[in-house]
């Protein structure tokens, strides 16, 4: 509940920065067309924003016949966590990640990265799928998507006020200028402290539904730790979306840190290793029989 109060109270900054920015470029009038234009943004992401972003990453989907342990697995977890199966997609980078999408539980989506399935063992894949699956059923797939849509639009209008400045000294040139540099910077700080605050929450939810906190700690920290050794290079070309990865595709390059989407990978272990009662993850031994992606797998030619 905490959590959510936090989520609300931070999207309500977001409205009200729209909000002001439209002020100082139309007064009230402009206040209100501006969160209009929010509105229909985030009407349309609504609807395209999960076929838009899987587009982005490269996502090939999955049928049940390429993925048929992974899919009778994604299906129990689902019933477990009391909601419908979703769709499964394969990300054709070697970087272990995975990101869920979609407006609500009955139209989402789960993506995989081949390199998720190569390093990982079985019951670490299910933690991840587990927590992804707890994105989609607080719907912080559709939170995110509206979050960053309207961080979108706080950037466009931060841009406008360049070239047109405040209207009838509302801000005037060196507001503009301020309104320009401070507004994205406070949206995308806002933007990552909802990621953050949503990622403790599915840790927790996800690990209740696959039952082993322990698995999804050492499966957070083997992808920690293969995320800087790797470029994840759909990621890197679309950054909008680092925030709904389960760990920050984007660690691979030093500029990425300094705007950190994802709470501290350390931090989020502790508290599941506080869920398993013990004081560190013990690193598994089983191996995963979930086929790996490669050069000669069907997975990989979708």
């Amino acid at each position: 509940m905490e959590a959510n109060i936090k989520v609300f109270m931070l999207m309500a900054a977001l409205t009200a920065l729209v909000m002001v920015l439209g002020w100082m470029l139309g007064g009230g009038g402009g206040a209100v067309l501006a969160l209009l234009i929010a509105g229909g943004m985030n009407f349309f992401a609504y609807w395209n924003s999960d076929k838009m972003v899987l587009r982005q990453q490269g996502a090939v989907e999955l049928s049940p016949n390429q993925g048929a342990e992974l899919y009778a697995m994604t299906a129990d977890l689902a019933r477990r966590a009391d909601m419908p199966m979703p769709k499964l997609y394969l990300l054709p980078t070697e970087q272990p990640n995975a990101f869920a999408t979609g407006r609500n539980p009955e139209n989402a989506a789960v993506a995989v990265t081949q390199g998720l399935l190569r390093a990982l063992n079985r019951d670490e894949i299910a933690g991840v799928i587990a927590h992804e699956l707890a994105h989609i059923k607080h719907r912080d797939t559709l939170t995110m998507t509206i979050t960053a849509t309207m961080a979108g639009a706080i950037a466009m209008m931060g841009n406008m006020m360049l070239f047109m400045g405040g209207r009838d000294g509302r801000g005037g040139g060196i507001g503009a200028i301020l309104a320009m540099i401070l507004a994205p910077l406070a949206a995308a700080m806002v933007q990552m402290a909802i990621s953050r605050a949503r990622e403790y929450e599915a840790d927790a939810t996800g690990a209740a539904i696959c039952g082993q906190p322990r698995a999804l700690a050492s499966a957070l920290q083997r992808i920690s730790a293969a995320a800087g050794r790797s470029v994840n290079l759909p990621a890197e070309k679309n950054p909008a979306a680092a925030a709904m990865f389960i760990i920050n595709p984007l660690h691979a390059l030093r500029a990425d840190r300094l705007f950190a989407t994802h709470p501290p990978t350390e931090e989020r272990i502790a508290r599941l290793m506080a869920l398993e009662g013990r004081a560190a993850p013990v690193r598994p031994t089983a191996a995963s029989r979930i086929p790996r992606a490669g050069r000669n797998d069907p997975w990989s030619r979708g």
